[in-house]
């Protein structure tokens, strides 16, 4: 099981759009459409979010859900709902861009993280708006003065460079594992952070790990841009 989320927004499209998006991402996650109203116009409906709700407190086996919205009235009506939901304190909801944030949070969960790690993680997704908002400041020393225990450089050679699906394969995978990660000064488990490098085509990926995993961090992430994420 993983922890769920919900989309709420005013169209159903968009709902199902970010959902569509999210799951390329992350397959194994529980993702639920909770968009427009009962008739299916412009709006929300606190029938339709709660009982997206209680779907994925169910598919979720326990693990919690995080609830992402669009525009203010979705808030409310998102509130509303996980105070009538059968259990409230399984349900987080995350003050975090839709689009972003949905992707940040369905890597997080596609990783294992529990409900609160994935709400912070959609919450993170929206203060990252370019490489310099992204880079580590909780390392020793992310610019590489104080050595990292692995480190190695590789050139992306996938037409599209590190686009969203790149990007979520390296964050999903270095979730997983005991280090502490950074491409080219940014983050390695933060989406929107690689995102945000715009690195095309012939580019080079600095990646410096320091903790357990290290070498294990760097080897993923060379054989990834190695196999051109599969887009070859």
């Amino acid at each position: 099981m993983t922890v769920g989320i919900v989309v709420v927004s005013h169209s159903s499209k968009i709902a199902e759009g970010a959902v569509e998006l999210a799951a390329q991402m992350a397959p194994d996650v529980g993702l639920v459409a909770a968009g427009g109203t009962d008739d299916d116009r412009i709006g929300t409906s606190l029938e339709k979010v709660l009982a997206g709700v209680e779907q994925s407190l169910v598919d979720s086996g326990g693990d919690g859900v995080v609830v992402l919205t669009d525009l203010g009235s979705a808030v409310m009506t998102a509130e509303s709902a996980m105070e009538f939901a059968s259990n409230p304190d399984a349900v987080r909801l995350a003050d975090a861009p839709l689009v972003e944030g949905l992707v940040a949070a369905a890597v997080a969960a596609q990783g294992g993280a529990g409900v609160e790690d994935v709400r912070k993680a959609a919450e993170a997704a929206g203060s990252v708006s370019s490489p310099e908002a992204a880079k580590r400041t909780d390392l020793p020393d992310p610019y590489g003065q104080d050595d990292p225990d692995a480190s190695g450089d590789f050139e992306l050679i996938n037409p599209m460079g590190m686009h969203a699906r790149p990007a979520a394969k390296i964050a999903g995978g270095l979730s997983g594992l005991d280090a502490e990660v950074t491409v080219n000064g940014v983050d390695g488990m933060s989406i929107m952070a690689l995102m945000a490098l715009a690195a095309g085509q012939g580019s080079s990926l600095h990646v410096e790990a320091r903790g357990k995993d290290a070498s294990k961090a760097v080897e993923y992430v060379g054989r990834l841009v190695k196999e051109g994420f599969g887009e070859l």
